[in-house]
C-alpha cells in the first residue's frame, strides 16, 4: 500500500510539475502522466544513482551543480522514452527537474510507513 501511495504521489508530483513549467506539456491525460511517473521512478530508482556515482568527481569540483545538470539530462530523457510527454529544452528540463524534485521529497516526506506494519 505504501509503495502505491508513493507512485500516485509521484504522478500527482508530475501533474502539478507540466502545470507549474513552462515549456512541458502531455498528450494523453491521465494514462500519459502515469507512464511518466513510472519511467521516472525506475530512471530514479536504476540510473540515476549509477550516473550520480560516475559523476561524482565533476560534481564535487563544480560544488554539487554537475548534479542539477545530471537530473535535467535525465528528465529530458524521460520525455524521449514516453510518448506524448514533451521537455521543450534545456531550461524546461532544468526547471521541470528542480520543481518535481522538490516536490516529490515533500510528498514523498509526508507519505511515511506505518511503524510496524
Amino acid at each position: 500500500m505504501h509503495m502505491l501511495l508513493k507512485f500516485l504521489g509521484t504522478a500527482a508530483v508530475v501533474f502539478l510539475t507540466i502545470n507549474i513549467v513552462s515549456g512541458i506539456s502531455v498528450e494523453g491525460g491521465w494514462v500519459t502522466i502515469l507512464l511518466v511517473a513510472l519511467v521516472w521512478s525506475g530512471v530514479s530508482l536504476v540510473i540515476k544513482p549509477i550516473i550520480h556515482i560516475l559523476a561524482l568527481p565533476i560534481t564535487i569540483l563544480t560544488f554539487g551543480l554537475f548534479a542539477l545538470i545530471i537530473n535535467a539530462f535525465l528528465f529530458w530523457l524521460v520525455s524521449v522514452i514516453v510518448p506524448g510527454f514533451t521537455v521543450g529544452g534545456p531550461v524546461a528540463a532544468l526547471l521541470g527537474s528542480i520543481v518535481l524534485s522538490i516536490l516529490t521529497w515533500l510528498i514523498h516526506s509526508v507519505i511515511k510507513p506505518a511503524h510496524g506494519v
